[in-house]
């Protein structure tokens, strides 16, 4: 596909998911019981899919799939991607005529302690999803998500195209571009010619309510503030493309719809990440979010030796905004005053699946 340098800036109400598409659609939701696929499971079940899911148990508490009552609205299997049995049953029991992969190890600092778990999960669980649907007669649509990670890290200044070499430094990172190179193998070799839709998404630093996992900075900064203690920032300079989880998780859903109808050029890597303002370093993220949270919320630098990380890491979305219409919508400030709105909700009492729900809407409403 040519390679898209322009920007679409017009202030029009970006493309949404359409609910009519989603209305009884039979999806298969990898990854159902983590952040990213509880507020996807939700949206989806809001939408009236026949939504499916396939994933290990889910974190200890809190976690959003528990507190939202994720499993009340579909069918699941709980099981390992790694085991390909598993992923054949889930696949058959689904019927899925579109397929959303998002079942990872998502964690760069778990990949450092366990590379083999992470390379296992993140590029053979990817094998046996694609091999699956190979094998299958009911499947449309496939969408893989990987990361802003995936990329040979330069430390450029500026956004990475999706044409860019795929890398990694550290095991995560270089078990999701192995599975990008995956997703291209299985494209070209067995999807193609069979009507068979499969695209990559790679998203940005994803934040929102609900995350309650270690060694991500948001649910690291939130946990501490709740406790009244100063939060330890482990590498506040580094900049990284932030955006809210119902920024992606809209980019995924108009791609697996294009997909469906049969569009060839939607069959590639996509970027699905914020504006160009919104990559930003770690800190100001940190005051961001200790000024929106107050009650004396506070933040310094660990002085603990740190694993490597990439200093500098920003996405071109030049592409979705020109051929899909995508456009990222809320801004940083917005997406930090939501994930402040959701957890004090969450934590006075409030119906936490209605906290989504009604995020959801208020997303649906914005313009770019």
């Amino acid at each position: 596909m040519e390679r898209w340098r322009g920007a679409v800036e017009d202030l029009v109400m970006p493309v949404r998911p359409d609910p009519a598409f989603w209305s009884q659609r039979r999806v298969l939701l990898l990854g159902h019981t983590g952040f990213k696929g509880s507020w996807l499971a939700v949206w989806l079940q809001m939408m009236g899919a026949k939504v499916h899911g396939l994933a290990l148990a889910p974190p200890e508490a809190p976690n959003l799939y528990n507190a939202a009552g994720v499993a009340a609205g579909m069918s699941e299997t709980i099981g390992d991607i790694r085991d390909p049995a598993v992923v054949d049953a889930a696949l058959a029991a689904s019927e899925a005529e579109v397929v959303l992969h998002l079942a990872a190890q998502p964690l760069v600092r778990q990949s450092y302690r366990d590379p083999v778990e992470t390379y296992a999960t993140n590029v053979m669980g990817t094998v046996h999803i694609l091999d699956a649907v190979r094998r299958a007669d009911h499947v449309r649509a496939v969408v893989n998500v990987t990361t802003d990670k995936c990329y040979e890290n330069r430390e450029w200044v500026w956004g990475y195209r999706e044409d860019e070499a795929m890398g990694g430094y550290d095991p995560y990172s270089s078990s999701k571009g192995c599975s990008e190179l995956v997703t291209s193998a299985w494209r070209r070799s067995y999807f193609a010619d069979r009507g068979i839709g499969l695209a990559s998404a790679r998203a940005g630093n994803v934040i929102g309510g609900g995350d309650w996992a270690k060694d991500r900075i948001v649910p690291d900064l939130l946990r501490a503030f709740e406790a009244g203690n100063p939060a330890l920032v482990r590498n506040p300079n580094a900049i990284r493309p932030w955006q809210h989880v119902l920024e992606p998780l809209s980019g995924y859903l108009v791609l697996a719809e294009r997909l469906f109808v049969g569009d060839e050029a939607a069959a590639s890597a996509w970027n699905f990440g914020p504006a160009e303002g919104d990559a930003l370093p770690v800190r100001e993220i940190a005051d961001r979010l200790a000024a929106s949270y107050g009650s004396g919320a506070s933040w310094v630098t660990s002085t603990e030796p740190q694993p490597h990380e990439a200093n500098f890491l920003k996405l071109d979305i030049s592409k979705a905004r020109t051929y899909l219409d995508w456009h990222p919508t809320w801004p940083i400030g917005r997406a930090l005053e939501m994930i402040v709105a959701w957890h004090r909700g969450w934590a006075t009492g409030e119906d936490t699946r209605h906290l989504c729900e009604l995020q959801i809407g208020e997303y649906l409403k914005c313009k770019e």
